[in-house]
């Protein structure tokens, strides 16, 4: 079962790659929920904000979690994800997907490699596996309690 689990997971993060809407909709809950924490601190609810990015990333031809260069030619920027550590918890119909989402991009300056700690929930739904809620977290060490303020 954790081989069905990981191809699905894969096959949603390469629509998410390619920037494919409905493949990305066929993996995807409509009532997605989401931590991003490089976006907002706040949750993040449903699909309306990943349609925008994704078709605005396949208009100008970006590619996810690359950095700003042209997107044309031979400065086209190449990415390679990797899952390290990934680690699959399977309930049921439920499954929990834990990983470092590792983002390596070539764009004509060497490599520069991106990474940060993701969990996926995914449950079954009417017989197909769905991500219904995504939790992303930095991948370095972070202050555990506010910075103290003067006064």
């Amino acid at each position: 079962m954790e081989s069905e689990i990981t191809t699905f997971l894969l096959r949603h993060l390469q629509s998410i790659r390619e920037n494919d809407l409905a493949a990305y909709h066929a993996t995807t809950s409509d009532d997605l929920t989401l931590y991003e924490w490089w976006v907002t601190p706040h949750r993040l609810d449903g699909l309306p904000f990943h349609d925008f990015m994704m078709a605005e990333n396949a208009r100008s031809g970006s590619v996810f979690g690359a950095p700003d260069t042209p997107a044309s030619g031979a400065d086209k920027p190449r990415t390679r994800y990797d899952l390290a550590n990934l680690h699959i918890q399977h309930y049921g119909e439920c499954a929990i997907a834990s990983y470092t989402l590792l983002t390596s991009t070539s764009a004509g300056q060497g490599v520069q490699v991106n990474a940060h700690n993701e969990s996926r929930v995914i449950v079954k739904i009417n017989g197909a596996w769905k991500v219904v809620h995504v939790h992303k977290s930095p991948a370095w060490p972070a202050q555990h309690t506010q910075p103290h303020k003067p006064g």
